[in-house]
């Protein structure tokens, strides 16, 4: 059963869609698949200055923090560990993506979760993902393209409007909204510390102890 609901955070209302199968229900933060406990993939998408990296590595240390096993992975240190040749075409993207969605199921399969902050931005690419890993979140951390563009400290946006970089998301190349996430932040109106909470709270609620709730 999916349903809405809204949290009221620092005054700001952040729209949330949750779906009962994207609750750990083990005292390790993860799912239980028979004998095997299962990770979790929180998979952060949105444009690039929208705030996922910022947010998907405060969720992976509050979570190493409560003693759970997690990892994070950025699509940026991807491509600068593995995939230096990639660009950004439809393809390359994909494959980046590919790579990403291959090492979390790993990690998951050995009880790791794993929180991924890439663009991801088209949709067949965030279904993909989903139907890989067998416990998996979409997160869209939602902000309006001139705000993206004003915290730009690289540039890369000017250098995109100049026709510098090809492919850019955003500007020179699409990016489709999700139309169903688990989860919208809107990183505009919300800061970070307040989007890292509203992800505990919504994927890894605490009980009475400090522990995961079944």
């Amino acid at each position: 059963m999916t349903y809405r609901s809204t949290f009221e955070m620092s005054g700001k209302i952040v729209a949330a869609a949750r779906s009962d199968k994207n609750l750990p229900d083990q005292d390790s933060g993860s799912w239980s698949d028979g004998s095997e406990s299962i990770g979790t993939t929180l998979w952060f998408t949105g444009l690039s200055g929208a705030g996922k990296s910022t947010i998907a590595s405060g969720v992976a240390g509050q979570l190493r923090e409560r003693g759970l096993r997690a990892e994070w992975l950025d699509g940026d240190e991807l491509r600068r560990i593995f995939g230096q040749s990639l660009g950004f075409s439809r393809e390359d993207r994909f494959q980046n993506i590919s790579r990403a969605v291959y090492i979390a199921g790993l990690l998951n399969r050995h009880g790791v979760n794993v929180v991924v902050s890439m663009i991801t931005p088209y949709a067949e690419m965030r279904d993909y993902a989903r139907s890989e890993l067998p416990r998996f979140a979409e997160i869209y951390v939602d902000c309006p393209l001139a705000v993206c563009e004003a915290r730009d400290v690289k540039g890369l946006y000017g250098k995109a409007r100049r026709g510098e970089i090809q492919a850019f998301t955003g500007i020179s190349d699409p990016y489709e909204a999700p139309a169903q996430p688990d989860l919208v932040l809107r990183t505009a109106e919300n800061d970070a510390e307040d989007c890292v909470r509203l992800v505990l709270e919504t994927f890894f609620p605490l009980r009475t102890g400090g522990m995961p709730e079944r």
